[in-house]
């Protein structure tokens, strides 16, 4: 696990003063840890009843999509509004430095389906929050919201509360 902590960079003041943004981008150029942390995530994974798996832009993408090939389960992305092509259901909620908007499609999840929420990381809780309320609203089920890494100074957990949450690499200030 220390070697996939090496491989996250700390990028002071990014995207505004006094957020720490942690890039993942040296960890996704190592083909070793980057295919060490998708198995990781999988085997958590593995025998929950899992039907598909949704993800957020951008970062969630790279590593949701890889993570749900990887459980043989399909994958639904979220949006920013206007990037999805059909009828979608929308939410709006706050970050660690502003305030988003999240969409997804409305034919994208059928009632009962069991549904893995993906992120890369997790800081204040909004956004897994919103995708959780989206998949919740199109009638689905949550099994669970997995993280690559939570940044646990900031408390996100406490949003999530009810949800099983796991995240692989836990990170302190």
């Amino acid at each position: 696990m220390d070697r996939l902590i090496q491989k996250i960079r700390n990028i002071p003041d990014f995207p505004k003063k006094g957020v720490a943004f942690k890039d993942i981008t040296p960890l996704l150029q190592d083909a070793s840890s980057f295919k060490r942390a998708i198995l990781l995530l999988a085997e958590h994974y593995r025998n929950s009843k899992v039907s598909s798996l949704v993800s957020v832009e951008s970062r969630g993408f790279i590593l949701g999509a890889a993570l749900a090939y990887e459980l043989g389960v399909g994958f639904i992305p979220v949006r920013k509004p206007g990037k999805l092509p059909y009828k979608v259901e929308r939410i709006s909620y706050n970050l660690e430095y502003g305030e988003d908007t999240i969409e997804i499609h409305t034919d994208a999840i059928k009632k009962g389906d069991e549904i893995l929420v993906f992120d890369d990381v997790i800081a204040t809780g909004g956004t897994a929050q919103a995708i959780c309320r989206l998949v919740e609203k199109l009638g689905g089920v949550v099994v669970g919201v997995c993280f690559l890494v939570e940044l646990t100074y900031l408390k996100g957990r406490d949003k999530l509360k009810g949800y099983d949450i796991f995240s692989l690499i836990k990170l302190g200030k």
